[in-house]
């Protein structure tokens, strides 16, 4: 009889094991730090036609000249993602300090996106219409938001994955890019 009940509470006792691993985990939080094959490397091929009426479309060529005036970031969002819209006033507060955000627009529609920059304001010199996937895919991204920070060689030289909050922005970009020339 102790066998059977012994028997019955292994699986219970390893769920609860996993369960509070996984707790201790999330509760920790840190750093969102993913490997990247890109660090260091020039900015993959890029070849996105443009949100806006007028202008050219974002090429990683287009990209690497505007680096060279600065350290920029590219920002990857959607309309439809709830951290994009909680990360919003961080990328506005950096666009008004000067600094140039590019961003990728991920299986998106057009019209949602710029809806969603009507609405929470537009922080982005330039944004490339995403609408497959593809050049998220080129940059190795794994979900949106995700936010790259682009030296003056045109190098990638950070990548965020998550939304940016104040720590983030404080602690990370702010210095970054100060100690690219910014």
């Amino acid at each position: 009889m102790k066998s059977r009940w012994l028997l019955a509470a292994v699986p219970l006792l390893v769920l609860a094991v996993l369960l509070g691993y996984f707790a201790v985990s999330l509760l920790a939080g840190g750093d969102k730090v993913l490997p990247s094959t890109l660090i260091d490397r020039p900015v993959p091929p890029t070849d996105l036609p443009a949100l806006r009426a007028g202008e050219a479309a974002l090429t990683d060529a287009e990209i690497r000249a505007l680096a060279a005036q600065g350290p920029l970031l590219v920002n990857v969002f959607a309309s439809w993602c709830v951290p994009c819209r909680a990360e919003h006033p961080f990328l506005m507060d950096l666009k008004k300090q000067g600094v140039t955000i590019l961003a990728l627009n991920q299986r998106d529609k057009p019209e949602n996106a710029k809806a969603f920059l009507a609405a929470l304001g537009d922080p982005f010199a330039r944004i490339g219409m995403d609408s497959n996937g593809t050049a998220s895919i080129e940059w190795g991204v794994y979900g949106v938001p995700e936010t790259f920070v682009i030296d003056r060689a045109g190098k990638i030289r950070y990548r965020h994955v998550g939304a940016i909050d104040a720590e983030v922005l404080d602690k990370t970009l702010r210095p970054l890019l100060k100690s690219l020339g910014s």
